[in-house]
């Protein structure tokens, strides 16, 4: 049976996010022979695969003055994050072919157009015909210019996947972190890691937010509050969708979570 599953390699867990422009290689080398793993076990699943800027897009947003409350009103500051996110996509696409799976990069910057901080217009065709086909698209929180000002602004992953799923219709979307799931308090301020929240709905989010904390690196797309918050209006948006944030760090998880094995797993997501 098919099945769409979008998937996210965050930031954070592909690269480390104090460090300027620091890969992690070997986890991203496992994270791709998963995934090729889970393709093969079950040829009929469908991937759109997406990952943050990390330590390369977000570095380079703050090293050049980006306002995500005004955008950048600097083109070359703004061309100089767009190259340091395409540089990092370039990476996972290699990794990504090194391990067999058709990988092809759809920057959101080559489409996508914003408004008052939402994507109105993003070319939807390359997705589709690419998944018809049998490829992989590849996407990851870029640059974009806005219709209703004159300079640019920066889309997260979860925006680009926000606006894909309301046209695509994926019927899961696995977010990867380095951490188990969503945590019941902020970790910086416990002795030890707290409890994960096995599950957010809108009937407790007013008391999840409360407790959540940003983002332990550079991260100018809103943290793990903004990317929650994101992931609870798609929950909204699209019926029947399952959202599981998860840890990446963990060998074997990703090609069970890709295969529908591990139902208990992070924090799921759901309206």
């Amino acid at each position: 049976m098919t099945e769409l599953v979008f998937l996210k390699l965050g930031g954070s867990l592909i690269t480390e996010k104090n460090r300027r422009f620091a890969i992690r290689r070997e986890v991203l080398t496992r994270l791709a022979t998963e995934i090729a793993a889970a393709r093969a076990a079950w040829p009929e699943l469908q991937l759109v695969i997406g990952h943050g800027s990390g330590s390369f897009g977000h570095v380079a947003a703050q090293e050049h003055g980006f306002d995500p409350a005004r955008g950048h009103s600097s083109p070359g500051g703004f061309a100089a994050i767009s190259a340091a996110a395409a540089a990092l996509n370039a990476i996972v696409r290699a990794c990504l072919l090194d391990a067999r799976i058709p990988a092809i990069s759809l920057p959101p910057s080559a489409s996508a157009i914003v408004e008052n901080g939402t994507i109105v217009d993003l070319a939807l065709a390359p997705y589709e015909r690419l998944l018809a086909w049998g490829a992989v698209p590849l996407t990851y929180g870029d640059v974009t210019v806005c219709a209703d000002r004159t300079n640019g602004s920066i889309l997260s992953t979860e925006a680009v996947f926000h606006y894909l799923a309301t046209h695509l219709n994926p019927n899961r979307l696995i977010l990867l972190g380095q951490v188990e799931g969503v945590y019941a308090a902020d970790p910086r301020m416990q002795r030890g890691l707290p409890p994960v929240i096995p599950e957010i709905t809108p009937g407790n989010w007013e008391k999840v937010q409360a407790v959540l904390g940003g983002s332990h690196g550079a991260d100018v797309t809103g943290g793990m509050r903004g990317k929650v918050a994101e992931m609870l209006a798609l929950a909204r948006a699209v019926p029947g969708l399952t959202i599981r944030v998860a840890s990446g760090m963990r060998p074997g998880l990703v090609e069970q979570l890709l295969l529908n094995r591990a139902p208990s797993a992070g924090t799921a997501i759901h309206a």
